[in-house]
C-alpha cells in the first residue's frame, strides 16, 4: 500500500497563539472531508510536507501545523533570546485546542508520531471531546524511564557514540539527567558551546536508530539542530511538564481517560522505546485500542510495513 500522492494546501496562516509566539498551520486535502490533525515528533522538529499523504486527501480534512518554537512558527527556538519558558506541554496542548476552535472544527483525527504521540494521547486525555479516534506510530508516552533509556541506558548498546556524547559534558555533569545537562549547555550564553552541544545531541540521536548508520539531512542545518537539541532536551530534562508522577508515566497512569476512544498504535518491532514495554501496556490499559507491530522497523514510520499499517488505519477511520 502506497502513500497518497504529494497534494499542496488549499488554505494557510499564522495563529497568534499568545506570548509572542505565532504558530505556522495549514489545510489540504478535502475541505468538506473528515478533519485530521497531524502531530510532528521531537519536539521541536516540524512539519514536513510528506505527513500530507498519510491520509486520504478526497476524503480527510488534513490540518499540519509547526508547534511552537521550531518550522515556520516565530519565533524560532534556534535564536538564543527565543523564550523557553513559554514552550511546555501545557503551551502545546492549549495550542492544539485554539487551532481546532480557529479553524472551525468540532471533532477532529489525532495523527502522531514519537513526541507527537505523546502529545497526541496527553491531549485525548483531556479533551476527549474533541477526539474522534487517534493514530499513532513510533509510539511514545514522555515517561521519566524513557528518557532515561534513550540517553543514558543505550549507552551499554552504543558505547563509542555514548563516550563521544558524554565528552561534551563537563564531569560534574554525566551522572545525573543528561537532557537536563545537555540543555544547560544549549542555553549558554556562548554560541560555540551551544554549537558544539547541539552537534553532540544530534550526533547520539543518529547514532542510536537500530538500522546501519544513516545521516539525517535536517540535523546538518545548524539553526534546526540547534532549535531541534535546545527544544527535546528542554522538554527532557523537565519530565515532558507532565508534572508529578512521571517517574511512573503520567500518560500510562491515565490511559483510562482513553477508554470509549477508538485508536490504532503502529509500532516498529526494533524501536528501542519497546525495551520498556510501554506501547504494550498503553495497548493493554487503552480499552478500544489496536497495537500493530511491524517486524524489522526501528523508530521510524517511514518503512513500507509501517506506510501500509498507518494507511490502512486512516482509511479505514474515513469509513466510519
Amino acid at each position: 500500500m502506497a502513500l497518497y500522492p504529494a497534494t499542496e494546501p488549499y488554505t494557510h496562516g499564522m495563529l497568534d497563539v499568545g506570548d509572542g509566539n505565532r504558530l505556522y498551520w495549514e489545510e489540504c486535502g478535502n475541505p468538506r472531508g473528515k478533519p485530521a490533525v497531524m502531530l510532528h515528533g521531537g519536539p521541536g522538529s516540524g512539519c514536513v510536507p510528506g505527513f500530507r499523504r498519510y491520509c486520504d486527501p478526497a476524503a480527510y480534512r488534513i490540518v499540519l501545523f509547526d508547534q511552537r518554537g521550531c518550522g515556520r512558527s516565530t519565533p524560532h527556538a534556534s535564536a538564543y533570546d527565543t523564550d523557553m519558558s513559554v514552550n511546555t506541554t501545557a503551551h502545546a496542548l492549549a495550542d492544539l485546542e485554539r487551532l481546532r476552535l480557529h479553524l472551525g472544527i468540532d471533532r477532529w483525527l489525532v495523527w502522531g508520531v514519537s513526541w507527537g504521540s505523546v502529545l497526541g494521547l496527553r491531549y485525548a486525555q483531556t479533551h476527549p471531546e474533541a477526539v474522534s479516534e487517534v493514530v499513532l506510530t513510533a509510539v511514545a508516552t514522555g515517561s521519566n524511564p524513557e528518557v532515561a533509556l534513550l540517553t543514558r541506558g543505550l549507552g551499554t548498546v552504543f558505547p563509542e557514540a555514548f563516550e563521544a556524547f558524554l565528552a561534551e559534558l563537563p564531569e560534574g555533569d554525566r551522572d545525573g539527567n543528561l537532557a537536563a545537562a545537555f540543555n544547560r549547555l544549549l542555553e549558554s550564553p556562548d554560541p560555540h558551546v551551544r554549537d558544539r552541544a547541539a552537534r553532540a545531541w544530534t550526533d547520539w540521536e543518529t547514532a542510536t536508530v537500530p538500522a546501519p548508520p544513516r545521516s539525517v539531512p535536517r540535523f546538518e542545518n545548524p539553526d534546526f539542530r540547534r532549535g531541534f537539541a535546545r527544544t527535546v532536551t528542554h522538554y527532557w530534562g523537565n519530565d515532558h511538564f507532565l508534572g508529578e508522577g512521571n517517574d511512573e508515566g503520567v500518560v500510562l497512569r491515565d490511559a483510562g481517560l482513553l477508554d470509549g476512544i477508538p485508536g490504532t498504535l503502529v509500532q516498529g518491532s526494533l524501536d528501542f522505546g519497546n525495551l520498556l514495554g510501554t506501547v504494550w501496556r498503553l495497548h493493554h490499559a487503552w480499552r478500544g485500542s489496536e497495537l500493530i507491530v511491524v517486524d524489522d522497523v526501528g523508530h521510524s514510520m517511514g518503512e513500507s510495513g509501517m506506510v501500509d499499517a498507518l494507511i490502512a488505519a486512516t482509511d479505514g477511520y474515513a469509513r466510519r
